[in-house]
């Protein structure tokens, strides 16, 4: 082996265990903290930093766990077996990757007991606990509800109305009919993240009996629900600021709609080309994370009380 091969083979390496960490994904677990706690300071000028930071950590653990189990549980069904950057594929451990996910998840769930414990109200942690059973489901035995197609469903209910309403819940110990706006926002962009990762696996999904979305619809009438998703996240933005449940600078967050157009233009070309559509998650990503961002910026700007 020469020391060229030698160097591309590490740049190779370097590359599947960054697919396989997946660091732009986390903005998932991060965005209903963020959402959630803005509408919460946007309705009751109330903001706990120390709940908030605790919250924030936990989420991203939780969703580590998540990842890693997902990849432990997709190895046991074959449908990994052409996926490099699966982590069980990378360390050929698949005892080091499920035990190293149940550490994160127990130290998240530690977290959010704490928040609990120092509010003296399990609401919270009965929320989060909730959401995280939903994760399981997902993928977990004897279950597996995403090899059904209910995968975008309980990522929408998990990242959505509870993930947000958790947040909101843990600073103000309280509901509102924003923050559950947000959490249906911030559930179908999540929703679209997951939905638009299965365009360049159909071959596998079909070969392991996974009837995914994309399997059940097609490539083409799939690719059509992106543009829609996205339409409808845009309108309830408007729908709550003409309601008068958000305020009127969360009108900026309508510029994620440059992302949006990205995203759909995208799916729409390559949907059935899985080599060219394969980033589409990260195109979708990119449509979360901008919506999001923008719209906590809306929520807490001071102009529009």
């Amino acid at each position: 082996m020469t020391p060229h091969s030698h160097s591309v083979d590490n740049a190779k390496q370097r590359r599947l265990w960054l697919a396989a960490l997946k660091p732009p994904m986390y903005s998932v677990a991060i965005m209903p903290i963020l959402v959630g706690s803005a509408v919460a300071f946007a309705e009751t000028q109330i903001f706990n930093l120390g709940i908030f930071l605790t919250f924030l950590v936990s989420a991203v653990l939780i969703l580590i766990w998540e990842n890693l189990s997902n990849d432990v549980f997709d190895s046991e069904t074959g449908i990994d077996v052409n996926k490099a950057h699966s982590l069980v594929n990378l360390t050929r451990n698949k005892g080091l990757v499920f035990w190293s996910g149940n550490l994160c998840l127990g130290i998240g769930i530690a977290g959010i007991v704490t928040i609990a414990l120092q509010q003296k109200d399990p609401t919270v942690l009965l929320l989060i606990v909730l959401a995280c059973l939903l994760g399981y489901a997902y993928q977990g035995p004897p279950f597996r509800l995403g090899y059904q197609g209910l995968g975008e469903i309980l990522c929408f209910i998990s990242f959505g109305p509870l993930g947000v309403g958790a947040a909101y819940y843990s600073q103000v110990q309280g509901w509102s009919v924003g923050s559950q706006i947000a959490g249906i926002i911030i559930g179908i962009t999540t929703s679209l993240v997951l939905l638009c990762s299965h365009f360049h696996q159909v071959e596998d999904d079909i070969a392991a009996g996974k009837r995914s979305p994309i399997v059940r619809l097609g490539t083409w009438r799939s690719a059509w629900l992106v543009p829609g998703c996205c339409g409808i996240v845009l309108l309830l933005i408007v729908f709550a600021v003409i309601g008068g449940y958000f305020p009127l600078w969360t009108i900026i967050s309508l510029a994620s709609v440059v992302s949006a157009v990205r995203l759909s233009r995208h799916v729409l070309k390559h949907h059935n080309a899985p080599e060219k559509v394969f980033n589409a998650k990260f195109y979708a990503i990119g449509f979360h994370f901008w919506s999001g961002v923008l719209l906590s910026l809306g929520l807490v700007l001071p102009v529009g009380r």
